[in-house]
């Protein structure tokens, strides 16, 4: 693997270069916060869950528009994400197609399938997921890189991709740490988005500290 990296392919743009060792410690870790995020999850319900992150990259504001737009197909989306400062800083989101947030909260309370639109019960609920995986994936990067954050209370966004962005006050320059997670309910495929937003000096802190955990300069 060495020698590699990944650079996002956007003109004019923030670029970032990872080492594909960096990816792959980053993958492990978004994956230990995914496992303890499912364990919470399988005990809400009867049916176990099972979360996986099929991908991981890291992409600039221009390929995450184009990247969702591709997944997401035009539809609304439903978000929840939640800010968090310290040794790193920037914002969480946890992004669904609306149509899939609506089938996995009706799976979650356990109510009959109905309409697409969510009500205050069905948001708080998909509040709360979004806030255990959200907290699952940047607990897992807390404490694996021994780094102190702090969070916000989660807010639930619900509108187009541009209204994600636009809320997420995404600059150019900003890293996006975008990661793809399919939830399993028995025979159920319900997939939603884990964005992680940094701006670049947050990222290369992040960076560094992957680097000093490994013991090495990647």
């Amino acid at each position: 693997m060495g020698g590699k990296s990944y650079k996002p392919p956007a003109s004019g743009e923030a670029t970032v270069k990872l080492s594909l060792e960096q990816l792959d410690a980053l993958q492990e870790i978004v994956n230990i916060g995914i496992g303890q995020a499912a364990s919470i999850l399988n005990q809400m319900i009867d049916s176990p869950i099972r979360l996986q992150i099929p991908y991981l990259k890291v992409v600039s504001p221009k390929t995450l528009e184009q990247e969702l737009e591709v997944q997401i197909n035009g539809n609304f989306i439903s978000a929840v994400g939640l800010k968090f400062a310290g040794s790193f800083a920037g914002t969480a989101q946890m992004v669904f197609p609306t149509e899939s947030a609506a089938l996995l909260v009706t799976m979650l309370t356990g109510e009959e399938i109905g309409s697409n639109d969510l009500d205050a019960v069905k948001i708080g609920t998909l509040s709360e997921v979004g806030n255990i995986v959200i907290n699952g994936v940047m607990g897992a990067i807390s404490n694996v890189l021994e780094q102190h954050l702090d969070y916000s209370l989660p807010n639930y966004t619900e509108g187009t991709i541009q209204t994600l962005l636009k809320s997420s006050d995404l600059a150019t320059k900003t890293v996006i740490l975008f990661a793809q997670a399919s939830f399993t309910i028995e025979t159920l495929q319900i997939k939603g988005d884990i964005i992680l937003i940094f701006n670049v000096n947050s990222f290369d802190t992040l960076l560094a500290a992957i680097n000093k955990i490994a013991g090495k300069n990647l």
